[in-house]
């Protein structure tokens, strides 16, 4: 089991966005403070403070800095991908697909084929409006444990795929 969570955590990156803060109910207060133009890149689902704000943009822009981090850092051209656009809670899945439509674009681009993509509310900041953007860099063994049934409180993913 290690051994397959280290391969998988190899093959792993992620990138995040927020738009808005998150409040966490023990602390009663904003996690920290954006402007109503402004947005932050590279933080952390918790409210951890990201790589750097920025004007608020369009998702097309928000996409591409999101992925091009992720495809500085490794290696993806030619190969098959799963990847999983997360709301943080109060983007909603609309916005999340426009953002999907742009990441297949680049994708393509990089002559990167989406093998499985997963879409929607998997791990969320409370009411933070924003996204992860997670890619898993597939081979065949990782292939086929994606393709395995799971049946949890918060995942389903049952005998279809």
């Amino acid at each position: 089991v290690k051994a397959i969570a280290e391969h998988c955590l190899d093959n792993t990156r992620s990138m995040g966005v927020a738009l808005g803060p998150c409040t966490v109910p023990q602390v009663g207060k904003p996690t920290f403070m954006l402007g109503d133009d402004e947005m932050e890149i590279g933080m952390g689902i918790h409210g951890e403070q990201g790589v750097r704000r920025g004007t608020l943009q369009t998702a097309d822009e928000i996409v591409d800095q999101l992925i091009q981090p992720i495809l500085d850092d490794i290696a993806l051209g030619g190969g098959e991908v799963s990847v999983m656009l997360n709301s943080l809670g109060g983007t909603p899945l609309e916005e999340l697909y426009i953002m999907y439509r742009r990441l297949l674009e680049v994708l393509k681009q990089h002559n990167v084929t989406v093998y499985r993509p997963y879409i929607g509310r998997f791990a969320t900041s409370m009411e933070m409006v924003g996204a992860s953007l997670t890619v898993l860099k597939l081979d065949d063994e990782l292939k086929r444990l994606l393709d395995a049934p799971a049946s949890t409180p918060f995942f389903d993913q049952g005998q279809y795929v």
